[in-house]
């Protein structure tokens, strides 16, 4: 029956992942939407701080406004009062070319709008566009000055118009100061009875009110709400930032672990196959090995017969099957391990075993052995077996790298609370850092006569156990692997 075995020199067919680079296309879209949406937030924030600005000026401007115009009544009143009756009681006419009477007026509009904040006051005729009256003297006799603000006035329409400069650029060093003023204009009217209809337009009071400083205010504070929308814009952008960055580096972490993955799957897929291969050619070579040893054993007994002397030829064949039988086992434990029994066993019986199993090994290389064991080791779950023939493992490699004797030392302890720790340390050639990188591997060795199973095997049956297997090593400073196993605890 013909067998049909893996193929061993084709690797095993990759199987297909989806691209990395796709799952960082989602991410990429938040990014798009993480800076848009920025963009958006620092528009919004200019939009903010103008419509708050904007908002604050109308607010000032028609209060302002109000002020003005109810300070220019009470003006006009004053004025009715206190200067126009009792000027034409006196006089019988109004002549504002008197000097005594231009003197009164202007204490009384001085004193009515001290301390009030009023810039001037202005008074035009109500005949013609002539200005009667000012707190500005160079004002006085000036025609024409009045525009249609003037016109609404004599209508009896109260109304104002704002005359300002300035924007955000005032707020740097070096260039000119706000400059804000409010005219309003309402019609001079006589005083009549109460209730009675509104009295005769004798003329237009101008009030001209300086709102320089109150509109600097808002355009520092039109100012500040950009500033403050610029820090905390430019805080956000930091933020966004760092969790970009940090969502790169996350993306790209789990791209090289699921490349890592996708190489490891194809190891695996790889190693199976090679499993199956190493079972099956084991399997048949290890039948016709017993029957080769067999033979070489009945041909050494007939030849010290036949010809005495030629028995070391059938004693090379017995030797080289027994090696080649050994090589076949170890191909067998790592492409189908033995399954795991674990029951409570002590380390320091497996290492005394192994001692005493090793020592003629031991004595013909001239290597010292050490023992350095922990007496009150607690007993652990083992499969004892296995672990035993770990630790042959270990000290045949240990024996091996010391080819001019040395000192194997075995050390058992207790580590991290729980755990259990053994130790082999070696004082032979050491192993390269890229050496120690691929030690593990199963099928690799630097020995000329090894299958480089021996590490794998013992790695594989120490992860059975939750353990780990560590090694530090120099060139030319030996060699010290640790197994470390859980203990009770698991």
């Amino acid at each position: 029956m013909k067998r049909i075995l893996p193929d061993f020199f084709g690797r095993a067919k990759p199987k297909k992942i989806a691209d990395v680079s796709s799952g960082s296309q989602p991410f990429r879209l938040v990014k798009y939407f993480t800076f848009t949406s920025f963009a958006v937030i620092l528009v919004a924030a200019f939009v903010l701080s103008w419509g708050v600005s904007n908002n604050a000026k109308k607010v000032l401007l028609d209060r302002s406004e109000a002020y003005s115009e109810l300070f220019a009544e009470n003006l006009n009143r004053q004025v009715f009062l206190r200067f126009v009756l009792p000027t034409v009681i006196q006089y019988g006419h109004i002549a504002l070319s008197n000097e005594e009477q231009f003197e009164r007026l202007d204490q009384i509009v001085r004193n009515v709008t001290k301390g009030m904040g009023i810039d001037s006051v202005t008074i035009f005729d109500s005949e013609e566009n002539i200005i009667s009256y000012s707190t500005i003297p160079d004002l006085v006799g000036k025609k024409d000055r009045g525009g249609i603000e003037y016109q609404k006035a004599l209508k009896g329409e109260n109304n104002s118009f704002l005359i300002s400069s300035g924007s955000l650029l005032n707020l740097l060093p070096g260039v000119p100061p706000f400059y804000c003023k409010l005219r309003t204009y309402i019609p001079f009217r006589s005083e009549e009875k109460s209730g009675e209809e509104e009295g005769t337009i004798m003329g237009v009071i101008e009030l001209v009110k300086d709102l320089s400083v109150d509109m600097q205010a808002i355009i520092e504070l039109q100012g500040r709400i950009i500033v403050l929308s610029l820090l905390i814009m430019s805080l956000l952008l930091v933020v966004l930032s760092s969790i970009v960055m940090r969502g790169d580096r996350i993306i790209e972490a789990r791209a090289v672990e699921r490349r890592q993955l996708e190489e490891k799957l194809n190891e695996a897929e790889r190693l199976a196959s090679l499993g199956k291969m190493v079972a099956a050619v084991s399997h048949e070579i290890k039948n016709p090995l017993g029957i080769v040893k067999s033979t070489a054993e009945v041909l050494g007994k007939r030849i010290s017969k036949v010809a005495p002397g030629n028995e070391h030829l059938a004693q090379i064949i017995v030797d080289e099957t027994a090696r080649l039988d050994g090589i076949v086992r170890e191909f067998l434990d790592f492409a189908r391990p033995r399954d795991t029994r674990l029951e409570p066993a002590s380390l320091n019986d497996l290492v005394e075993r192994a001692a005493q199993f090793m020592a003629p090994e031991l004595e013909a290389r001239a290597v010292i052995f050490r023992k350095e064991l922990d007496l009150n080791l607690p007993l652990i779950p083992l499969d004892k077996e296995q672990v035993y023939q770990v630790l042959l493992n270990m000290i045949i490699n240990a024996i091996q790298s010391m080819p001019e004797g040395g000192t194997l030392t075995i050390i058992s302890r207790q580590g991290f609370p729980g755990e259990i720790e053994l130790e082999v340390h070696d004082t032979g050639v050491g192993m390269s850092p890229e050496k120690m990188e691929q030690i593990f591997t199963p099928f690799y060795t630097d020995k000329h006569r090894g299958s480089g199973l021996g590490l794998a095997i013992a790695r594989n049956i120490v992860d059975k156990h939750h353990g780990r297997i560590t090694v530090a090593s120099k060139e030319g400073q030996g060699s010290r692997f640790t197994i470390i196993f859980p203990g009770t605890g698991e």
